[in-house]
């Protein structure tokens, strides 16, 4: 479980594939607290550690991850939102996150403000997945409160601290991001009928 406050950037140092699979090795302020086994978020994206180095991790991802998510489209050099897993004895800043991507979606606008940033993603509603208006969203593993919700496509409103502290000043329209919707509403939506 996550809470999609982002506790640092990373950036891809290495990228090695290996049948099906994809190794990514990020380098970051947190790799020497890290732990061979343990559960990293990237980009909202739960990955296990597999291998150490003094300033650097590798995770792997399959080639399921790799279909459903934005990971394939990393290179290196890419700024990569991290976060650990949340302690239970700790506050919950942002949402209950589980790091299980939903979906992709595509930016269609990004509006600068006088001090604060418009960001409106378009995904595919036929999956099932909706957002409720002012409740939670998880983009690229960033715990967002919903804005304009519609059927298929919804804005966030990101303050400075966000914009620069997360990989969120580098999408561009047309870039692609990951998307986990809450899971309360996962559930009320299941059992209203939808997928």
């Amino acid at each position: 479980m996550f809470t999609g406050i982002i506790e640092t950037l990373g950036e891809v140092e290495n990228i090695v594939k290996e049948g099906t699979n994809v190794h990514f090795t990020v380098n970051s302020s947190i790799c020497a607290e890290l732990k061979i086994d343990q559960s990293v978020a990237h980009n909202g994206v739960c990955l296990t550690v597999v291998a150490l180095n003094e300033n650097s991790h590798t995770v792997t991802a399959i080639e399921e991850t790799l279909n459903k998510t934005s990971l394939g489209s990393l290179k290196i050099g890419s700024k990569v939102n991290l976060e650990r897993c949340m302690q239970m004895n700790a506050r919950l800043d942002g949402h209950i996150v589980q790091g299980h991507v939903d979906q992709t979606a595509t930016c269609i606008l990004v509006n600068e403000l006088d001090g604060s940033w418009e960001y409106r993603f378009k995904y595919n509603a036929s999956l099932g997945n909706v957002t409720v208006e002012k409740g939670s969203i998880c983009v690229n593993g960033i715990s967002l409160t919903v804005v304009n919700s519609q059927a298929d496509e919804f804005s966030v409103f990101i303050i400075p601290y966000t914009f620069e502290h997360t990989n969120l000043h580098e999408v561009k329209v047309g870039y692609t991001v990951n998307l986990e919707f809450d899971i309360i509403g996962k559930y009320v939506a299941r059992l209203m009928g939808n997928k």
